[in-house]
């Protein structure tokens, strides 16, 4: 029922007995927690947390009425959930060692308390009674005893004891290996060595090392390069896409693609017990996958409606990618003057690169100059403003509530409403933190009385990086779509008016979590936009519609390889966690068959990408959720958004047909409220997004 929370999908937290900790003007701790004034606070906040939930364990013992049951089983959640969600951000982004090793205990011990109460039958039978008494409860609380009645379900707690204590046991080695996947990708990256230095771009040298003397791997030059000063480049995913970017030496390329898509080797064999794992956890649950496990409560519904909607998706767009890939390859021998030339997965990003900026007249740098970063906050300031009427400025951090001096804390506020709620930004690059861009819960909203409603916390958490010879920040367009993605998942959150914490913000079904996020995305290429915060950092002037629409263009060049390869990533994880044959199979060479027919490109021999691909920990089973996300944003933009995208009448829309709602409403029925019937498309028993 309750489990360890994910950045992808926050759960929301926090309760009434902890809203008295938050303050802002006083002293206080970590997020505003009183607790967290230092790192050992993590051991009294977990006690608290588990005293609590035990004093509301022993008064839904005693079957009050339905409506106190769930009232009291979402505090119990929210409780929970407060001191898990607040670990797991200390434990991505506080530089403090002390913190993050507190905030790991912290989390172990909440999750061996989660046990308990996920197999605690007298909660299962309150919450089962509470579900029969439907019509003595308002139609969000008999949707919230229904998706908690099944969420206990879902955790074994209707097997029998030896089954139960099976269960948990998969659930604890599953939770184990994925942290050991995920441990392998930080601790083995991999890298190459190259020599001499002139063979890697300038301004990539800040991202490696020097190295001196030893076998000069790869260079065909003089026979005493070892004299030579190279580089070791590290291949993790940030480096890797940099150098495949930006090098024109292919042989440079090749290494750091193919060491890159070889490592950690250690991945194998956990990704195989994962799998195995999964899936005898499924049989233990009456599935036959664990696919079917995690598709079943959500818009899709089966592995069947999955596949057959992605393979029909793969087979609408390969004419098309098929036309990119020539294209792409033709430009490559007119450059290297090679008619012959064959095009390599390494080749991709440069080449295509290339070409976005040639054929558009798109300097990648020139675009930087007009996103400093805090005129894109400006941006996300005047969005909301636009379409919510609502205001979203700086207020002050209370002492002891930030964890690092970059920190920002933002409220946004309603001249009507009062404050929606609070998010804290955290946006710069540092050693030790979280690698990506991802939102992370802290408090979630839910009502606590008729006059009462426990606003949203979150944080924003992302890693721009100053250029070398800048101290001023500036942001590519990639980033500023990753921004505007990210706050999309915010305002998910922020917007959210639920009753229950349950249901607040992104805790919607899995395949439409990233609808929001996707959508939001559209606005940091719309012009309407741009022109009112995209301003040159020395000059001030605002970004020419000119280089706009060149960037535009860029961006729809090569739409149908993207959609192959997110088809493709989405295939492996249904084959990986689908149906198992008898005798296990080889998954490199079933990933190398899927590259083969449903991408343009060739598989490289001895690659192994599938071991660093992280989503397989996140979103097992579940990453065509992504193509989901994509197809119902793509609809929405064109019929609720693109003709006027910054009206205060679009954003209430928007606010009143889904945002407010969070996972309260049947997903289809959101996105047909919003969109009209026309955006899903009902296939067998599940439902696909009509493209």
């Amino acid at each position: 029922m309750w489990k360890l929370t994910s950045r992808f999908r926050p759960h929301i937290n926090s309760n009434s007995w902890l809203i008295r900790h938050f303050s802002s003007g006083d002293a206080t701790g970590l997020y505003g927690f009183d607790h967290l004034k230092t790192a050992k606070g993590f051991q009294r906040f977990v006690a608290d947390a588990i005293e609590r939930s035990g004093e509301l364990v022993s008064y839904i013992s005693g079957m009050p009425s339905s409506p106190d049951i769930i009232k009291a089983m979402d505090e119990i959640s929210d409780t929970v959930c407060c001191v898990v969600d607040s670990a797991e951000l200390c434990r991505q982004t506080h530089p403090d060692r002390e913190f993050v090793e507190a905030a790991h205990k912290a989390a172990i011990d909440m999750n061996d308390y989660l046990h308990q109460l996920n197999t605690n039958q007298t909660l299962y039978a309150a919450v089962r009674k509470a579900e029969q008494d439907s019509n003595l409860l308002t139609e969000e609380a008999s949707r919230t005893a229904h998706h908690l009645r099944m969420d206990f379900e879902r955790g074994g707690i209707h097997l029998s004891p030896e089954k139960l204590d099976k269960v948990n046991n998969l659930t604890t080695n599953i939770f184990q290996l994925c942290s050991e996947f995920s441990g392998n990708i930080a601790d083995d990256p991999g890298h190459v060595d190259i020599f001499p230095v002139s063979r890697v771009p300038r301004h990539l040298h800040h991202l490696l090392t020097p190295v001196y003397g030893g076998s000069p791997r790869g260079y065909k030059g003089s026979a005493h390069a070892s004299k030579h000063r190279g580089f070791r480049i590290p291949t993790d995913q940030r480096t890797l896409s940099s150098i495949l970017q930006w090098t024109s030496d292919e042989e440079v390329r090749k290494m750091v693609y193919v060491e890159g898509n070889s490592v950690p080797h250690a991945n194998h064999g956990v990704l195989e017990k994962l799998i195995a794992s999964r899936h005898e956890l499924a049989l233990m649950m009456g599935c036959n996958s664990y696919a079917d496990f995690m598709v079943e409560p959500n818009l899709a519904k089966s592995p069947k409606v999955v596949t057959s909607f992605l393979q029909e998706l793969s087979r609408t767009v390969k004419p098309k990618a098929d036309q990119e890939f020539i294209a792409i390859r033709d430009f490559k021998r007119e450059k290297c003057g090679d008619k012959s030339a064959e095009l390599e997965p390494w080749d991709e990003t440069y080449y295509t690169s290339m070409m976005k900026s040639s054929v558009n007249d798109v300097d990648t740098s020139v675009v930087a100059s007009y996103f400093p970063l805090p005129q894109c906050i400006e941006g996300l300031k005047v969005l909301v403003e636009s379409l919510f009427g609502a205001t979203f400025h700086t207020v002050p951090l209370a002492p002891g509530e930030s964890w690092h001096p970059d920190v920002i804390k933002m409220s946004l506020h309603h001249p009507d409403e009062g404050d929606l709620g609070y998010l804290y930004l955290d946006l710069y690059s540092r050693k030790g933190k979280y690698p990506g861009c991802a939102s992370f819960a802290i408090k979630g909203g839910r009502k606590i009385s008729d006059t009462e409603y426990q606003l949203p916390v979150l944080a924003l958490v992302c890693n721009f990086s100053r250029a070398s010879d800048s101290s001023v920040v500036k942001l590519n367009h990639s980033e500023v779509e990753v921004l505007f993605h990210e706050f999309g998942h915010a305002l998910h959150s922020l917007l959210s008016r639920t009753d229950y914490q349950h249901f607040s913000g992104t805790r919607v079904a899995l395949d439409l979590a990233e609808m929001p996020s996707n959508l939001f995305e559209y606005y940091a290429w719309d012009y309407r936009l741009l022109k009112r915060f995209a301003r040159h950092h020395s000059t001030g002037e605002t970004i020419p519609e000119k280089l706009v629409k060149s960037l535009q263009g860029a961006r729809n060049m090569f739409a149908a390889t993207e959609m192959q390869r997110q088809v493709f990533y989405a295939l492996i994880d249904q084959m990986l966690f689908g149906e198992q044959p008898e005798t296990p199979r080889d998954v490199s060479k079933l990933v190398a068959e899927l590259k083969r027919e449903h991408t343009s490109w060739n598989h490289v021999e001895g690659t192994h990408w599938h071991i660093r691909f992280s989503h397989l920990l996140n979103y097992g089973a579940g990453y065509y959720s992504y193509i989901y996300a994509k197809c119902f944003a793509s609809t929405i933009w064109q019929s609720v958004c693109e003709e006027d995208p910054l009206s205060l009448s679009t954003g209430t829309l928007l606010r009143e047909k889904f945002f407010k709602h969070g996972g309260a409403k049947d997903p289809a029925e959101l996105l047909k409220d919003l969109a009209g019937k026309e955006i899903i498309s009902v296939h067998g028993e599940g439902i696909v997004p009509a493209f």
